[in-house]
């Protein structure tokens, strides 16, 4: 039997040691079980309880900095909920809810190498905002949690060789629903950066996944927020030539007063989003309201996206970022091409004037002895205004002619030759830059006289500005007016009602000329009280669109005259069958008499052809003089059929 045995062992020695060899095995698996993927067995786990005891006691789960990193906003009735909705920016399941949870996890994860994240990445580089935060505030031992390798990210930050970062604001676009307040992106400026080179900086961006045929449903699924909305990052030259070249849109740059580890905290946040999406919301959580996001965890004492509660406007943006005493160090105005040719032309007399237009229909004029006779700068300039001409004409063409195209590059050949480098051209905006116009909401009060009463009225404006409004800052001849309600009490009838209530009312004149062809175009959809067959004040329901076309003169100062060709629907108790539907016409003049003062007259005609067939004829006068960048008096005139009403009001802007 004992040569079954170990040599020099006895069986019952032999059984104990099996016994201890194998409760070593067990306690060891149950050790590697209940640690994170790739952590080290026993020493891991006690300084993850180490930490995460050490950040429960300082209260990490609640500093700001905790919840700017998770976009974490408080609810009305208490707790927490994050705007971030992609489940894998989350490293707890209860993360989105519970900061507390994201904490404990965050640190448990940071001692692995899982792949987390849409990035798929160990969560010390994909979240290296938080593991850096975390490891500054709780001092972590190295020695004692494994460093992960980014390469990635520092390929990535190295790439951008970030000095400084530059808030990007295109203007107003009013042929695109997802343009017609303006747009907000970042722009991160390098080491030794020239006016020249910045166009191949490269931009932070945030906006909506958009399927290209949306159609008529993209603001319906934009309001909602039933698109996805992503941060990109992109070559600042394809915005500009998206911006400024194709749509047409002036730009405004910002460059920003922040420290080397502001942009370097910055830029680590940016990364981490690339593990994010948000439900993008039009109107709230838009492209301008994660922008400030991003700045306020750059700087979390600025409290930017704090100011906004209900809806966030780029303009408003813009005007609280250049509000922040030191934190904006100087603003660029990079003209859109159109503006840049117009400028161009008003600079010559009428005779260089009509030969650079000359120029772009019949190349012969380069040998005409009017050309001949300039000198070679001036010949240079006329040449690089007709180039211009023309690649605007390419550019925003749907399917431009080759005939275009060969125009433009026999003016290039003739320009190359004059081997003289182009005039520095200074180009004066036609709208000054958004911070110095009107806030976006507006309060008025007023009183009037309606038919044979007195009244006085209070009226509320959500947004944004109408043409009536003080233009500076503003996409001149453009209007936009999103959610307005008038109250109206009459005295004699001692009566209070709703008088109107606007859900939108938008209008673009675009003054024709040789640089511009666009047609002008209008919607209006809301609720106003008529008068109409013996029935006073009642409710009328509008829904009227219009399609026309304006010229701009200098009789007055500038005038914009208009006419539209559009079509009217109206629901209400006061018609026969309670609905009327028909066409017609409107012609008006919007007159800029002096800097503060502005007047538009427009005359209206409707034939109503279906349901209560009916006409109408409308006139309108109203006058704007503004007190200050915030304040404003107007005095309004309606007449529409039989019904005259005039209003005074002191209007202010929020």
């Amino acid at each position: 039997m004992n040569g079954l045995w170990p040599s020099g062992q006895s069986p019952f020695w032999f059984f104990l040691r099996i016994l201890l060899l194998s409760s070593s095995i067990v306690l060891s698996a149950v050790c590697l079980v209940s640690l994170p993927a790739g952590a080290e067995p026993l020493t891991a786990d006690v300084y993850l309880s180490e930490l995460q005891a050490k950040a429960r006691a300082r209260q990490l789960a609640d500093d700001r900095e905790w919840h700017l990193l998770l976009h974490y906003r408080p609810h009305l009735f208490g707790g927490y909920e994050s705007e971030q909705d992609d489940p894998g920016f989350f490293l707890s399941s209860k993360g989105k809810t519970d900061p507390q949870a994201e904490l404990d996890a965050t640190l448990a994860q940071f001692f692995s190498s899982e792949l987390v994240g849409r990035s798929q990445q160990p969560a010390q580089c994909a979240f290296i905002a938080r593991y850096h935060w975390l490891r500054q505030t709780l001092q972590f031992d190295e020695s004692r949690l494994p460093k992960m390798a980014c390469e990635r990210y520092d390929r990535w930050f190295a790439d951008f060789e970030a000095r400084s970062i530059t808030l990007i604001f295109p203007s107003a676009f009013m042929n695109n629903p997802a343009s017609m307040f303006g747009h907000t992106l970042l722009r991160v400026d390098q080491k030794d950066q020239t006016e020249q080179t910045r166009i191949l900086a490269y931009t932070i961006n945030y906006a909506a996944d958009v399927p290209p045929d949306a159609g008529i449903a993209y603001p319906i699924r934009g309001i909602f927020g039933f698109y996805k909305g992503y941060f990109s990052t992109i070559p600042y030259y394809l915005k500009v030539q998206e911006y400024r070249d194709i749509e047409d849109r002036d730009i405004w740059e910002y460059r920003l007063n922040l420290t080397d580890q502001q942009v370097q905290r910055l830029l680590m946040h940016a990364w981490e989003l690339g593990n994010a999406s948000f439900e993008y919301f039009f109107f709230k959580e838009n492209c301008s309201y994660h922008l400030l996001t991003l700045l306020d965890y750059a700087d979390p004492t600025l409290h930017l996206a704090d100011a906004f509660l209900f809806w966030t406007v780029p303009a408003d943006t813009v005007r609280l970022i250049a509000s922040k005493p030191g934190l904006v160090a100087d603003v660029t105005y990079r003209p859109a091409r159109s503006n840049l040719i117009r400028r161009k032309r008003e600079s010559l007399s009428p005779d260089d004037r009509a030969l650079a237009h000359r120029i772009t229909q019949n190349l012969s004029e380069l040998t005409s002895r009017a050309f001949a006779r300039l000198g070679p700068p001036r010949q240079a300039f006329l040449l690089d205004l007709a180039s211009d001409y023309l690649r605007y004409r390419i550019d925003t063409a749907d399917e431009p002619s080759s005939d275009l195209k060969e125009r433009n590059r026999a003016l290039l050949t003739a320009r190359s030759r004059l081997r003289i480098p182009s005039e520095d051209f200074m180009v004066a905006p036609f709208a000054k830059q958004p911070e110095l116009g009107h806030k976006t909401s507006r309060v008025s009060v007023g009183t009037g006289w309606r038919n044979h009463d007195t009244f006085e009225e209070v009226t509320v404006r959500a947004g944004y500005h109408d043409l009536l409004d003080p233009e500076v800052g503003y996409t001149p001849d453009a209007q936009i007016e999103i959610a307005s309600i008038t109250a109206r009490h009459y005295n004699r009838a001692d009566r209070t009602r709703i008088e109107r209530a606007m859900l939108a009312n938008v209008l673009s004149l675009s003054p024709v000329d040789s640089v511009s062809h666009a047609p002008s175009w209008k919607i209006n959809a809301g609720m106003q009280t008529i008068r109409h067959r013996g029935c006073e004040l009642c409710r009328n329901g509008v829904m009227n669109g219009g399609i026309g076309g304006a010229i701009e003169s200098r009789l007055l100062g500038r005038e914009v005259l208009f006419a539209f060709v559009e079509a009217e629907g109206n629901y209400s108790r006061a018609y026969e069958e309670r609905h009327r539907v028909g066409g017609g016409g409107t012609v008006g003049m919007a007159a800029d008499l002096t800097t503060y003062w502005k007047l538009i007259a427009t005359g209206t005609y409707l034939k109503y052809a279906l349901g209560e067939k009916s006409d109408d004829s409308r006139w309108f006068i109203g006058s704007r003089y503004t007190l200050s960048q915030n304040w404003a008096l107007r005095l309004e005139y309606h007449h529409r059929d039989r019904d005259n009403d005039v209003a005074f009001t002191l209007q202010a802007f929020f």
